[in-house]
């Protein structure tokens, strides 16, 4: 390992102090190194506060001048809700700046580098690139494709079924899972549900610490698949802490009863166009988007699962299997899109772990190219 790589991989780390805070911005970290000591390091905490370069020239004061930045995403070079990072760098006296990846906001992406160059200091640009990316590849892929990373999380049987013939489901699977579950939603930004899973289950769609019964300090922002706004006034997920959006028809939105559900709490209500009779998926997922989720948790159900698959719309899918069997029950899709086994989607950069008696697995969805 180069002594560059060593850095960087310690200012990977600390960007991860940032996870699950800074959506829609990137979690970054950085590292001040001058005569083989670390003199400052700062993470992004969270959107609107300085940025990791910030705090870790801050930290190194005047130990910063003649010194290397390491920094695991390009400086930014405009002015948003905070001033360009390119500015703090160029004041310090800095003499070298290395940089793991290229940022993709248009509005930096290049200008950051190609600026500090012309200021006269030396950039590297590649340093532990794959990890930088996979790090943020969830606002990697908000960025360029303008939706949020889709995670489907489905719970089932080792026999593949989500709930019991009657619709019972609770619960699938054993403490150690369902914990694990709290913890994506503390991690990533939003949750989502259709409006069958909230009349059938009324969930409350927060993070929870399980041992105690408590409400997490940071919750995710919940979003309902509501085409005609059945959502009940009464859903305990309206009155729970954190922000709702519905996503419902155009014709919806303006309703009476879009009125009523607005005076809830902290309800948003979005218009979506509709495709066959149903929300536009891919335009709901737009208006994830602009409520500032680079990430959406999808715990519904099978109906809603598969249509976001032939739409081509799941990105990752988290499975956890439970040492159970059942005779009859539901699947986790609900779908005749595939006929095949040459039609299945596959799973690719699968990981497998256990949790307790559980085997959770983990991959990124593969779409075959169309035709």
């Amino acid at each position: 390992m180069t002594e560059d790589e060593r850095y960087m991989h310690m200012a990977l780390e600390v960007a991860r102090l940032g996870e699950g805070q800074t959506s829609p911005n990137p979690m970054v970290g950085a590292i001040v190194v001058n005569g083989g000591r670390v003199v400052g390091q700062g993470a992004h905490l969270m959107a609107g506060t300085p940025h990791a370069e910030v705090h870790a020239l801050r930290m190194a004061g005047e130990a910063a001048r003649g010194a290397t930045l390491y920094v695991t995403l390009e400086p930014c070079n405009h002015h948003g809700r905070t001033p360009p990072c390119t500015d703090a760098i160029l004041v310090t006296g800095v003499r070298r700046v290395v940089v793991a990846t290229l940022d993709v906001d248009p509005r930096t992406a290049g200008l950051g580098v190609k600026r500090l160059q012309e200021a006269g200091i030396e950039v590297t640009v590649g340093v532990l690139e794959a990890e930088a990316r996979e790090l943020n590849r969830h606002f990697f892929h908000r960025v360029t494709t303008g939706r949020p990373y889709v995670v489907y999380k489905v719970a089932m049987t080792l026999s593949g079924h989500v709930a019991a013939s009657s619709g019972h489901s609770q619960y699938v699977t054993g403490l150690a899972a369902r914990e694990d579950v709290h913890r994506l939603r503390q991690v990533i930004p939003a949750i989502g549900v259709g409006v069958g899973t909230v009349l059938a289950d009324d969930p409350e769609l927060t993070a929870r610490d399980l041992a105690t019964g408590t409400r997490r300090d940071r919750q995710p922002l919940r979003v309902v698949f509501d085409t005609r706004l059945r959502t009940p006034s009464t859903a305990r997920l309206l009155a729970a802490p954190g922000r709702t959006l519905l996503l419902t028809s155009e014709r919806m939105a303006s309703s009476p009863a879009a009125r009523r559900l607005a005076e809830q709490g902290d309800v948003r209500i979005a218009p979506v166009a509709e495709r066959d009779g149903h929300l536009d998926l891919h335009a709901a997922l737009l208006a994830v988007a602009a409520e500032g989720a680079n990430a959406l948790l999808m715990e519904g159900g099978p109906t809603l699962a598969s249509a976001l698959l032939q739409s081509r719309l799941i990105d990752e899918v988290r499975v956890y299997v439970a040492p159970k069997l059942l005779a009859s029950g539901l699947p986790a899709f609900a779908g005749a899109f595939t006929q095949s086994m040459a039609e299945a989607v596959e799973l690719h950069s699968v990981r497998s772990e256990w949790l307790g008696d559980h085997l959770v697995l983990t991959g990124r969805v593969h779409y075959r190219e169309e035709v």
